[in-house]
């Protein structure tokens, strides 16, 4: 990377004329082109956009036109394989978590059990043990969580927050799935209330944006020669299938995954892309099907194990947990406690997000600036954890009577009294507590769906508490960890007391215990999470019965308008503590309807470049600017309109780069006496000015002389070359015709291709030209302005024509257009920029994403109240 030169004390930061880090008036020669005033500082903005929007430059016409039908048909073909792959190796990652979650949690069991069964061993050792066994996990996991900070948590907000266009830094590399794969095997085997299905989603959103790019940087940045996927637009796409494919492969919920993507993740959807997810959902969810049926029951190509949760079946069975004479799962009275469960969920979730909350801010205060500290208070929740459990197993717990549960096995032939613990207990039966927190979050929950005797109102109430508790202190830690088994188990337990509670106080002896702690589990996530249409369809496939529609979606219904009347949901309570600048759906802001774009607009830090512009004032607007985007602009003046009308010479032009401006505005001016010179049938074609691959210059017709133009402009060559010089008494209120956008990558690009011409040349036809592909080489990681070598454009003499590579038809809006109407069109196609352009064709000002967000909205509101 090249070092910036240190700039004296005594002088500006950069040139505020002409935006040089060190001016150009240093030179005799440049002298006269500015003049000093203030400093300015350098714009920065901590999140910036995707480019969601194609560019409609030349290269990319140029790619267009030599597409063939065959090629398109190629293209997406290629989609669907890309839709298996990802979902088959989304599949095959949740088989290597759940292979090494379960190996790691068997010998750390065995080992404890085997403790605790030794009398002549201390019950300290035992927990010495597990301590031993928790904190090495956790810590393994919280080391990899410091290599790459990204793959902390569950990953779903970061990639809601790609999905809605916001360009999170990391979130899609291959070094964070393997830190979040990894990860979250050792933090969910070390003990901590987490769950591996956020990751999951995480995870499969990185298999989705990385194998379509047919590249990869981890490997020494190993290129393939197909690169048609090698944009923002298409990763989008695929990073939808690829989460959508990671809830089908956690929860066996290919359809639910599909409905998940598209409530809670993406932005932006189609037709298309929603039958190409489903296929990536189903591949995911039967490649992961295909593994555990042969590895777990030994019966290859066979289907018995469709995710990596399984609620088992629900059987109204006397034996098998249902209550005396439990005939249903539940009944029309059972709806009535069902929506008091659903609003006590809602209250718990909000309670659950304004804790965690609280807790969030105190760590982005006090331990977000050294990761130690953060890693510390890792291992302090895995002691806690550890102890809290252990100790509540062994004294807090209640001894019940076994029941024979051979006749009670669930779709994977299980039996539920294989995984009960009998610590402390007489032969014959077991410790309650115990089989909670001694087992993994999984195979409690089928406890408390399908275990058939009853669990203790103290222990369940009790353990409900310290899982509430240290749950919500553990979400948001230095460890990959998820949320949706963590909230399931945790409202499990208060729907399983709820039914025993009505079972054992109230007389009702026609309730199943397991239907009610479903719909505990569901109110409670509902009321966390506020997911409604795909939490119902995950939860209804992952108990394949379909007659817990009703109840679930009315459960999930109720707990989400409960909590809505408090906060937000989890994911977007993360969300707007890290300040980031999401678009919902709907504005949502009663300042939409009052406020225009001339009042979001961003207008007096405009940066902008002419179509043909000197090389060293491009390198000094690149380096003394954050924007990523640049108006392409000419002057609106008398001197200009003169020169466009037809009565002055080209060759009169003071140097070439006043001169080849003055080329391309002539050009780009459509009137109708032009229009109407055209034939009829031609009309609609020459709307835009043509492009000549040959020359690289625009072709139209001799515009007519206009008289009254002619009588009003006369100027001297000397006034022309001062109109495209950078003066600070006029340069922020200079009328300047909008011609088009460029990217920051794009003129980066182009320099470091050496794109450039003499301005000892007539034309600019001596200018490289770049074709699509060799554009947008260096996505998705393209250069900086710092990391080229820039020695050999240092002269004075070289110029940059940037119109073949500009946008020249990007979306604008007028300043009189709506916030409402801004904000529609800016989400609705995913846009990065949006300039506000004039009647006249004048650019007044730009509006990116960080104009739409509620806090701008409202400085703006009080702005205009107070005038």
């Amino acid at each position: 990377m090249m070092a910036v030169r240190e700039i004296p004390t005594n002088r500006p930061l950069f040139c505020s004329n002409c935006f040089a880090s060190c001016c150009c008036c240093e030179n005799e020669s440049l002298r006269r082109c500015c003049s000093h005033s203030n400093t300015r500082e350098l714009p920065s903005k901590d999140y910036e956009s995707l480019d969601y929007d194609k560019c409609f430059n030349q290269p990319y016409i140029e790619r267009a036109k030599e597409q063939t039908d065959r090629d398109l048909k190629v293209r997406n073909f290629l989609t669907w394989v890309l839709a298996f792959t990802i979902g088959a190796l989304t599949g095959l990652v949740a088989l290597f978590i759940n292979f090494f979650v379960k190996h790691l949690n068997s010998v750390k069991f065995d080992t404890i059990d085997a403790t605790i069964k030794d009398t002549s061993t201390s019950i300290a050792f035992s927990l010495l043990y597990l301590l031993m066994f928790n904190v090495g996990f956790v810590s393994i996991a919280s080391l990899l969580t410091v290599w790459e900070p990204v793959a902390a948590g569950s990953g779903i907000p970061e990639i809601k927050c790609y999905l809605n266009g916001i360009k999170i830094p990391g979130v899609v590399r291959a070094r964070t799935l393997i830190c979040k794969a990894v990860g979250v095997l050792f933090s969910v085997a070390g003990g901590l209330f987490v769950g591996k299905e956020g990751p999951m989603i995480h995870g499969g959103a990185i298999i989705g944006a990385g194998v379509p790019q047919f590249q990869s940087f981890l490997c020494g940045r190993t290129q393939f020669l197909y690169d048609s996927f090698r944009t923002d637009r298409d990763k989008r796409d695929f990073v939808s299938s690829g989460a959508a494919a990671g809830v089908a492969a956690a929860f066996g919920a290919p359809i639910g995954g599909v409905l998940f993507s598209l409530e809670e993740g993406s932005s932006f959807w189609n037709q298309s892309l929603t039958w190409r997810t489903l296929f990536c959902a189903m591949s995911a969810t039967f490649t992961l099907n295909f593994f555990l049926s042969g590895i777990n029951l030994n019966k290859w190509g066979t289907f018995y194990e469709p995710g990596l949760i399984n609620f088992g079946e629900f059987n109204c069975d006397d034996e098998c947990g249902g209550g005396t004479n439990c005939n249903n799962l539940w009944t029309a009275f059972d709806l009535l406690i069902f929506i008091i469960i659903a609003i006590i969920g809602g209250l718990l979730g909000a309670m659950f997000n304004a804790i965690n909350t609280r807790i969030t801010r105190w760590r982005m205060r006090w331990l977000s600036r050294r990761k130690l500290y953060r890693f510390l208070e890792t291992l302090l929740i895995a002691v806690a954890t550890t102890t809290i459990s252990f100790c509540a197993a062994m004294w807090l717990g209640e001894c019940k009577e076994m029941k024979d549960t051979s006749n009670c096995t669930n779709s994977n032939n299980e039996d539920p009294g294989d995984r009960i613990r009998r610590y402390n207990c007489p032969p014959g039966e077991y410790n309650d507590m115990a089989t909670l927190f001694f087992n993994t979050q999984e195979g409690a929950i089928k406890h408390l769906f399908h275990q058939p005797a009853i669990f203790g109102l103290r222990t369940l109430s009790l353990f409900f508490i310290f899982f509430y508790a240290l749950s919500c202190w553990t979400y948001g830690c230095l460890v990959p960890s998820g949320l949706f088994v963590p909230s399931l188990l945790c409202g499990a337990a208060y729907g399983r007391f709820a039914g025993n509670l009505i079972s054992e106080h109230l007389g009702r002896t026609h309730v199943y215990s397991g239907t009610y702690a479903l719909i505990g589990a569901a109110a409670f996530l509902g009321g966390v999470v506020r997911m409604t249409i795909s939490l119902t369809v995950i939860l209804l496939e992952s108990t394949n019965e379909i007659s817990y529609g009703l109840p679930i979606m009315l459960t999930l219904m109720i707990a989400k308008w409960v909590g809505d009347f408090f906060n937000h949901g989890i994911y977007d309570v993360h969300i707007h503590l890290k300040k980031t600048p999401l678009l919902e759906w709907e504005p949502g802001d009663s300042a939409m309807d009052i406020l225009t774009a001339k009042d979001l607009m961003d207008s007096e830090k405009l940066s902008f470049i002419f179509p043909h512009t000197r090389v060293h004032s491009v390198l000094a607007l690149l380096r003394t600017t954050a924007h990523n985007a640049f108006p392409v602009v000419t002057v609106n003046s008398a001197e200009s309109l003169h020169a466009a009308a037809g009565s002055m010479k080209i060759s009169e032009a003071p140097n070439a780069m006043v001169g080849n401006n003055l080329i391309y505005r002539k050009g780009s001016i459509l009137t109708r006496d032009v229009v109407c010179r055209q034939d009829s049938d031609l009309r609609r074609r020459t709307m835009s000015f043509e492009f000549s691959l040959s020359t690289h210059q625009r072709r139209v017709s001799n515009l007519p002389k206009n008289t009254e133009l002619n009588e009003i402009c006369s100027s001297s060559s000397t006034d022309l070359e001062d109109m495209y010089r950078f003066d600070e008494a006029t340069a922020k209120y200079r009328s300047l015709r909008f011609h088009g956008l460029i990217l920051r990558s794009q003129l980066v690009s182009l320099l470091k291709n050496r794109v450039v011409y003499s301005s000892r040349d007539e034309t600019p036809t001596a200018q490289p030209y770049l074709s699509y592909s060799q554009l947008n080489a260096d996505y998705p990681r393209f250069d900086s302005i710092y990391d080229i070598d820039t020695q050999s454009l240092s002269s004075e003499d070289l110029l940059i024509d940037v119109t073949p590579y500009m946008n020249a038809s990007p979306y604008t809006v007028y300043p009189d257009c709506t916030a409402t109407q801004v904000f529609n069109l800016f989400r609705t196609l995913g846009l990065r920029h949006l300039p506000v352009v004039c009647n006249t064709g004048e650019i007044v000002g730009i509006i990116t994403r960080h104009n739409l967000v509620h806090e701008h909205l409202e400085k703006c509101k009080n702005r205009m109240e107070a005038f």
